[in-house]
């Protein structure tokens, strides 16, 4: 479940000759608003028995960001890092096995990713407890972190995931197996991730022409996805969806934490949002109207803003 569009070789092809920016990119700064002056520079660090690739863009209080299945730190939204980095110092990564980090340590279970990850977290932020936003299957993650290592986040944001076990409602088989399709086309990206409206499905490919561009001109690095870690990580979706031990546990987070999702979302459905939000005893649901699966990209300011208010609120 939950496949971020896969940026291949073809679109970039399809696209460079439009795409290449004309003038080179800045460093990015906690006041640069311009999605155009993000730029990822990948640092490197040795944390639970490999090697993490991440950047951090901007300045102020910790937020991390836990990406979809098979998605390395260059499938972010520059828009979105962008606003998200005006008053935070947003980091971002690679999962082991992916994009520029070494291997996954031991076989990929969202259990153990989260503890690679608070591993990590104690390199990169070491010594207060940080914000985290999971979207998709990196709300499978984000949830476990929760979970397993709770006094390392002071905030969590669960964006368009699923609890697992009997409480996940999937979507339709059609969209199950084109969102599972690591070689999927634009076309069936924008179907499954944006509701079929000119606005949406416009929104949809500004996104990718902004991918595009920030791959295309440096500004991202340049990264692969292995198959046999892609396959890993959606083989480690048939355990979550068999048990209910993470959906059963969700009751005993007391973290402070935004539950938000496209409101038209067909991958995930909202009937997910809503059940963790009703579980857990501190969370608040919002449903991003006329959205999708890939709201975050599609409303990138204002998702941005939304999740900012959370963060920033007194109680």
């Amino acid at each position: 479940m939950t496949v971020i569009f896969r940026l291949r070789l073809f679109v970039i092809s399809a696209l460079v000759g439009l795409l290449v920016a004309s003038s080179p990119v800045a460093v990015f700064a906690s006041t640069t608003v311009g999605w155009q002056d993000v730029r990822l520079e990948t640092r490197r660090v040795n944390a639970a028995g490999t090697t993490f690739a991440w950047a951090e863009l901007g300045t102020g209080p910790t937020l991390l960001l836990l990406n979809g299945t098979g998605s390395p730190m260059s499938e972010w939204d520059p828009k979105l890092l962008a606003a998200l980095a005006k008053k935070r110092r947003v980091i971002v990564f690679d999962y082991p096995g992916l994009g520029l980090s070494g291997p996954a340590p031991s076989k990929w279970e969202f259990s153990a990713a989260a503890d690679w990850i608070n591993d990590f977290l104690t390199q990169v932020s070491p010594g207060a407890p940080v914000d985290v936003l999971g979207w998709s299957m990196g709300g499978f993650v984000a949830q476990q972190l929760a979970i397993r290592h709770a006094s390392s986040i002071s905030r969590l944001v669960l964006a368009a995931t699923n609890p697992g076990g009997d409480a996940a409602v999937l979507g339709p088989l059609w969209v199950q197996e084109a969102d599972s399709n690591s070689e999927g086309s634009i076309k069936s990206y924008l179907e499954t991730n944006y509701p079929a409206t000119k606005v949406a499905q416009s929104r949809g490919r500004a996104f990718i022409s902004r991918l595009v561009s920030a791959n295309v001109d440096g500004s991202y690095p340049d990264e692969s996805v292995p198959t046999k870690t892609y396959n890993a990580m959606l083989a480690a979706e048939d355990p979550w969806l068999q048990s209910n031990a993470n959906a059963n546990s969700l009751r005993a987070i007391s973290i402070r934490t935004l539950v938000i999702t496209g409101a038209q979302d067909v991958i995930t459905p909202p009937a997910n949002s809503r059940y963790i939000a009703g579980a857990m005893p501190n969370a608040k649901l919002e449903l991003v109207p006329r959205a999708g699966h890939s709201f975050l990209f599609q409303e990138p300011n204002a998702v941005a803003s939304s999740i900012a208010k959370f963060l920033d609120s007194e109680s």
